[in-house]
């Protein structure tokens, strides 16, 4: 089986579609995303917060994670031209407004991610040239699914670290706005699958091969509506 086979696309919406679809699910998304900062408030909770209410017992950290994310993805479903770095930043201003060192800036010195039992993963520094042109050979390649894109994307962008924090975040949203344009669902990690998605984060940052980490995430992270299932998708089910 190919790579593009590997990655058909799920789902088939327009762009308009999958956009009003993540707004119709931007709760459940900015409290997903928000685990990323460590943030455990309910479903509830999370809502209250997005609708400018304060919530007893929730620190001022976490709602402002949780605002910052609601912005972020009103800006991407808001942008009606392909991604670019440029559009990159502009997520990473909004999401890591409260904790980057420079929100909306390229990381320009070292960085790195803690994978526990004192072992710390170190990516090169960045290169703005290169991200570019990594970003647009991806966006361009005919033979690759829109899925495939998003997925090459995102775990590139986390395990680069491109920005000085928010790498995931912004990665997550990067990848769902490639998601939103080309029409094929959302990507979005159900919780109870965290544990098992951050190991295989951390093999990747070890290994640097993305593969097993981008199948699990298209086994079980690929969102959509059922009415929205391509005919490949609909077919493989019915013979289940």
């Amino acid at each position: 089986m190919t790579e593009t086979q590997a990655y058909v696309d799920r789902y088939q919406f327009t762009p308009a579609e999958n956009k009003r679809f993540a707004r119709s699910n931007f709760t459940k998304l900015v409290h997903t995303n928000a685990r990323f900062e460590g943030v455990n408030t309910t479903l509830p909770q999370t809502q209250t917060i997005m609708d400018g209410m304060s919530v007893a017992g929730v620190p001022v950290e976490d709602v402002l994670t949780i605002v910052n994310l609601k912005r972020g993805w009103q800006y991407v479903t808001t942008q009606n031209k392909s991604l670019t770095l440029a559009m990159e930043k502009q997520i990473n201003k909004i999401v890591a407004a409260e904790d980057a060192l420079v929100p909306g800036e390229l990381r320009q010195g070292k960085g790195g991610v803690d994978l526990g039992s004192e072992e710390f993963f170190e990516p090169a520094l960045i290169d703005e040239t290169q991200e570019q042109a990594f970003l647009q050979k991806t966006l361009a390649d005919p033979q690759t699914t829109t899925t495939d894109k998003a997925l090459t994307v995102m775990y590139h962008n986390m395990r680069q670290q491109i920005f000085w924090d928010g790498n995931k975040r912004t990665a997550t949203l990067s990848a769902n706005k490639i998601m939103m344009d080309g029409g094929t669902g959302l990507i979005n990690v159900p919780l109870d699958k965290w544990a098992k998605w951050n190991e295989l984060i951390a093999d990747y940052y070890r290994t640097n091969d993305m593969e097993k980490v981008k199948k699990w995430t298209y086994d079980h992270a690929i969102q959509g509506l059922e009415v929205r299932l391509n005919k490949n998708e609909l077919d493989r089910k019915s013979q289940k």
